[in-house]
């Protein structure tokens, strides 16, 4: 079962994924009654559940479909399911997240910088943003987002001005967040989103990093005036890149990872500058399982048989995408 299977969300790629695999039966389920993969000829069968009992509602889907391993299709779904893993568990479904903890802390940006800074993990500046003197502290220009809810470059901001920084900073504050500022660090040497998978006790599987394009529309959030903000959406260059990868690993092993996490982050001289850490599958998933690490399949085998994932070659080249469309008769809504 995956749940949260919004078009071109991480719900539809992971599903992309499984199909690769060619060995399961996927289920999906959608609070929206117009989210494309609830249609979407992938799945087995997809449920519509409502926001107001969203965890219970996704476990009678689990019930009805016979669904032992549950999905998180997003960031809501992951920290909402993760939270109740174990009231699935009572009935013999393993929700496949990281450790609970992990995704706790990584769900809040400015804990999640901490915990980088006290590991010794190289970062971008960065401060809860309150007055001038934190606009200061990590220079102009900067990103000013909100430290819950900024995956996918959800309300990021690029700020030029110290009152630009300050005014996105109040509205962050208005909507019931936190906001942070970071420095900007250029994208001369690349921007990279890797991958990396840990079974749950720990043990490191493997990584795989992709080098983001950035000169096409949909992977561009925001380009001017001397910065480049990237989307959520992920294409570019994957190869081998071992030195970025190792960088990522060790990340991984001193956060004490417990399964999949993204890590997105530029480079400065050589070394990776995390901006964005994600306890959850990424959305370019199936660009990484058609390049040759499906990252899902090879945690499911490993739950389900006790199977341990092997190394894979990695197939070097440009893994690209676009949007897709599908008509839904009216009285075909769910």
């Amino acid at each position: 079962m995956i749940a949260g299977i919004g078009g071109a969300s991480l719900g539809t790629e992971i599903c992309k994924c499984l199909c690769l695999a060619g060995k399961y039966e996927i289920y999906g389920c959608d609070i929206s009654p117009t989210a494309y993969g609830l249609y979407d000829k992938g799945f087995t069968q997809t449920y519509r559940i409502s926001r107001e009992n969203y965890v219970s509602e996704v476990l009678e889907a689990c019930r009805q479909s016979g669904a032992k391993w549950l999905i998180p299709g997003g960031e809501q779904p992951n920290a909402l399911l993760g939270a109740a893993a174990e009231l699935f568990s009572q009935e013999d479904i393993r929700v496949v997240t990281n450790d609970a903890a992990i995704v706790g802390l990584f769900s809040d940006k400015e804990a999640t910088f901490n915990k980088l800074s006290a590991c010794g993990i190289p970062i971008p500046k960065t401060t809860e943003l309150t007055n001038v003197a934190d606009v200061n502290t990590v220079g102009l220009p900067c990103i000013v987002k909100p430290a819950t809810g900024s995956g996918g470059s959800a309300s990021v901001f690029f700020a030029v001005t110290t009152d630009e920084a300050l005014i996105y900073a109040d509205f962050i504050r208005r909507n019931g967040s936190v906001p942070i500022a970071q420095e900007y660090v250029g994208d001369e040497e690349g921007e990279f989103t890797i991958g990396v998978l840990s079974l749950p006790d720990g043990r490191l599987v493997g990584s795989i990093a992709l080098r983001r394009v950035l000169d096409a529309k949909l992977s561009v959030a925001y380009r001017g005036r001397g910065g480049v903000v990237s989307s959520g959406y992920s294409q570019g260059y994957i190869d081998a890149f071992p030195d970025l990868c190792r960088q990522a690993e060790r990340i991984a092993t001193v956060i004490q990872s417990c399964g999949p996490i993204n890590i997105q982050g530029r480079v400065r001289n050589g070394v990776l500058m995390p901006f964005e850490i994600n306890p959850r599958f990424s959305a370019s998933t199936y660009l990484r399982a058609l390049a040759g690490f499906n990252e899902i399949d090879m945690l499911l085998g490993y739950l389900i048989s006790g199977e341990l994932p092997t190394s894979k070659s990695i197939k070097p080249g440009w893994y690209l995408r676009s949007l897709t469309e599908n008509f839904v008769a009216k009285e075909d809504v769910k």
